[in-house]
């Protein structure tokens, strides 16, 4: 089988791979299609994800695909099922799984991160984490639920309600998904700020953002938002995020930083404001609610995917060298 193996920092060979065996507990998928996110932008260039990757390696833990073999002990799917998959395997064991934390697992492992994934014509995962899709999902869309299942993730560990009034900083894909998201569980305003005038414009008009501040121009207002998301990972957005928040407001960071960034903070404003800062990792146990959402028709994430590549333009898009992209996709399958 094609397959994209990343051999080295930065270093992508197309390679003819053996099918891959499976056990008992494991499901061999016919890959449709790849997201490709930060995470990989990460992981492309020699920093962590969830977990480090080593090379050799097959990248891709956003997947969809069609069931194509199933292990003897495997029941809740079979042969021809569309499908997408979680890529966060636990251990079930360590404090974390047995409090009821799993995404804190010691042992976590992901597909597309420390096992091979969906950029490739053929993926292994453990039944447990693979997923039967409704009829009116389509394989394109699927391949997004992973982030949408993240993002479920940090709207679950707020106490959300209608009264609200929601800022999302960062226009990137995550960032246009959580503005649809708050929307879908109620919060009654919800306002995105970011960098881009066409996306700006684009969810106020087809995803029911209220107002829009173009960061690059526009100051964001200070202690004005009940619920605040900063979906971009820098210094100074995370500032940004903590300045907008009014009093008792909860702030969830998602964005994914570098690991040696810091940003400074008024611990006075914390205490003073009685503010609620929350961090956010994976998605543990949230990848049903997502397909659920999308299923009904909640989240519109097929509008936000901008671009389809191939396995031989992957390289190119995590150099940059593929620009105005919304969401990438990667189309393996037919």
């Amino acid at each position: 089988m094609k397959a994209l193996v990343l051999t080295g920092v930065k270093e992508f060979e197309i390679q003819d791979l053996p099918t891959p065996e499976i056990l008992p507990n494991e499901v061999l998928i016919n890959t449709a299609y790849a997201g490709v996110c930060g995470t990989d932008h990460d992981l492309y260039a020699g920093r962590p994800g969830s977990a480090a990757a080593v090379p050799p390696i097959v990248l891709g833990h956003e997947n969809s695909g069609v069931v194509a073999a199933v292990g003897a002990d495997v029941t809740n799917v079979k042969v021809g099922d569309r499908v997408a998959v979680d890529p966060n395997i636990y251990c079930g064991q360590c404090e974390f799984c047995l409090t009821q934390r799993p995404e804190l697992c010691d042992h976590l492992s992901a597909v597309g991160v420390t096992r091979n994934g969906g950029l490739a014509e053929q993926f292994t995962a453990p039944a447990t984490v693979v997923y039967k899709l409704p009829d009116n999902v389509s394989l394109r869309d699927a391949s997004a639920i992973e982030p949408v299942s993240c993002a479920v993730h940090g709207l679950d560990l707020l106490k959300l309600r209608p009264y609200q009034k929601a800022l999302v900083i960062g226009d990137g894909f995550m960032g246009q998904i959580f503005a649809q998201l708050l929307q879908s569980y109620g919060v009654h305003q919800v306002d995105l700020a970011g960098i881009f005038d066409e996306k700006l414009q684009r969810n106020k008009e087809l995803f029911g953002v209220t107002e829009t501040y173009n960061t690059t121009r526009e100051q964001i207002p200070t202690d004005a938002y009940d619920v605040i998301v900063e979906a971009v990972g820098l210094p100074a957005t995370q500032a940004q995020e903590v300045a907008a928040a009014k009093k008792g407001a909860q702030v969830l960071m998602f964005g994914v930083g570098p690991q040696e960034a810091h940003f400074e903070m008024n611990t006075y404003d914390i205490y003073k404001k009685q503010l609620t800062i929350q961090g956010s990792f994976i998605n543990p146990l949230t990848f049903r609610d997502a397909i659920s959402l999308v299923s009904a028709g909640k989240m519109n994430i097929g509008g936000l995917i901008s671009h389809e590549l191939g396995l031989d333009e992957v390289q190119d898009f995590l150099d940059g060298k593929i620009t105005g992209v919304s969401k990438a996709v990667v189309k393996i399958g037919k």
